[in-house]
């Protein structure tokens, strides 16, 4: 299935636009009529469908439960047809792109602008605080108010967030508010002697996940007559992305012959247990299972990892997703299947936010976001990879199969109760916002 060309322009907006939403039973209402701008720096790559689904998340948050702030998103991330779902589910959208030098100049005059008319800076969902230079040129820049929402904060770095150094601890200070994603993130800062800003913690931005439905992935859909409820999805994962065949990463070689050594030595048992579960599946429901990419290389490591070794008689069951597609795409079909498992943490938060059982077998080398599942409640459905069997996921998964409306109301409460995080703390969020507005 080739979705980029379905993307290549705006043409074809009117027509994803009238498609019904992909979204849980969960409506948020708005907890205040604060008016204000806010200019949303997300948006940290395309080649990974969580990062580019931290903006839509974040996004409806603040429509949700802050409809009258209008919001400015300052991205640099819109290629692979970000650009265009993203003006598909909210077409009143103004973007804006570039950097500001380290003279203080902006790369392009609508940035400049934006900076000169917003009332507040919003560090949207992810890893880290991605863009903290940027932050930091807001604070130079106009002095005016900005907050943190949603992110992971290491206290001694890891491959996928960074270390809380002085300069990050002093942005930290200095933010109006910080929620991180995980309680472990809440607890760094507080160690670390961060205060002054309103601390909390709020979920991934990506639990609050709603998109249209996609026409490529429905079209999928039919093509390989996948009945709603009746398959799995399975994402595979190495330890370590491989960053350094993607981009300059700035990596020693000898780092890199590191990783690759990891991931070399953990990827047969590691995806073995993902096996399990499609086997088990399979073979007592007669139903399919799908392989799909969360990241652009997991095309390539799909069938050799998960297809290739199973049994005859499982691989007929059993479909590959051989492209690289964004958000809305994986959403459309997390939302029929009847559950999503993952090496990846994100493809699970999707699954999550259209109201569909998932579990996330988690590396180490994925730093310390897994916690996040234990917070939010879903610890039956994370398992740390290393301290899992093939046959604890595959008795899960059966699990899944033999009651799905258990299942499925353990997710659906689940969501409710984020939901009421965001809730709260978004009446916290608009009581500085409207500080900030009136300053």
């Amino acid at each position: 299935m080739q979705n980029i060309s379905r993307r290549a322009c705006l043409a074809q907006l009117a027509a994803v636009t009238s498609l019904p939403l992909i979204s849980s039973a969960f409506t948020a209402e708005a907890v205040s009529d604060v008016r204000c701008t806010v200019l949303l720096r997300s948006g940290w790559q395309t080649v990974n469908i969580g990062d580019i689904a931290h903006t839509p998340g974040v996004l409806q948050l603040m429509q949700d439960y802050l409809p009258n702030v209008e919001v400015v998103l300052w991205s640099n991330a819109l290629d692979r047809g970000v650009r265009e779902m993203l003006l598909a589910n909210y077409p009143q959208l103004k973007i804006v792109s570039g950097h500001v030098r380290a003279d203080g100049k902006f790369s392009n005059e609508e940035l400049q602008q934006a900076f000169d008319q917003a009332d507040f800076l919003l560090h949207g969902s992810g890893p880290s605080v991605v863009a903290a230079r940027d932050v930091d040129s807001w604070r130079k820049e106009t002095g005016k108010p900005y907050g943190i929402l949603g992110v992971t904060i290491s206290a001694g770095g890891e491959a996928a967030s960074r270390k809380l150094t002085p300069q990050l601890q002093s942005l930290l200070e200095g933010a109006d508010f910080v929620f991180t994603r995980e309680e472990k993130s809440l607890q760094n800062i507080k160690e670390a002697g961060v205060t002054g800003p309103y601390l909390g913690f709020a979920p991934d931005g990506t639990f609050h996940l709603k998109l249209k439905k996609s026409e490529a992935t429905q079209a999928f859909i039919k093509e390989y007559d996948l009945e709603p409820r009746k398959f799995i999805v399975c994402v595979p994962r190495l330890r370590y992305t491989p960053y350094h065949k993607i981009r300059k990463t700035g990596l020693e070689s000898k780092e890199i012959a590191r990783r690759e050594a990891v991931n070399e030595a953990h990827a047969e048992e590691d995806h073995a247990k993902l096996r399990a579960a499609i086997i088990a599946w399979v073979r007592k429901t007669g139903g399919k299972a799908v392989l799909c990419p969360e990241m652009t290389y997991q095309v390539e490591i799909m069938r050799p990892l998960l297809f290739d070794p199973l049994p005859e008689d499982v691989k007929k069951n059993v479909v590959l997703h051989e492209n690289y597609w964004i958000t809305d795409d994986a959403a459309t079909l997390y939302a029929d299947a009847a559950a999503v498992i993952s090496c990846e943490c994100h493809s699970p938060i999707i699954a999550a936010a259209v109201g569909t059982p998932c579990m996330y077998l988690h590396q180490p080398e994925d730093g310390i976001k897994g916690n996040m599942w234990r917070d939010v409640g879903l610890s039956a459905w994370y398992f740390p990879i290393e301290e899992t069997s093939g046959d604890d996921i595959a008795a899960a998964t059966l699990k899944i199969a033999a009651d799905f409306p258990a299942a499925k109301k353990r997710i659906d409460d689940t969501v409710a109760g984020i939901e009421t995080n965001y809730a709260e703390n978004f009446q916290e969020i608009a009581e500085l916002l409207q500080k900030a507005a009136s300053s």
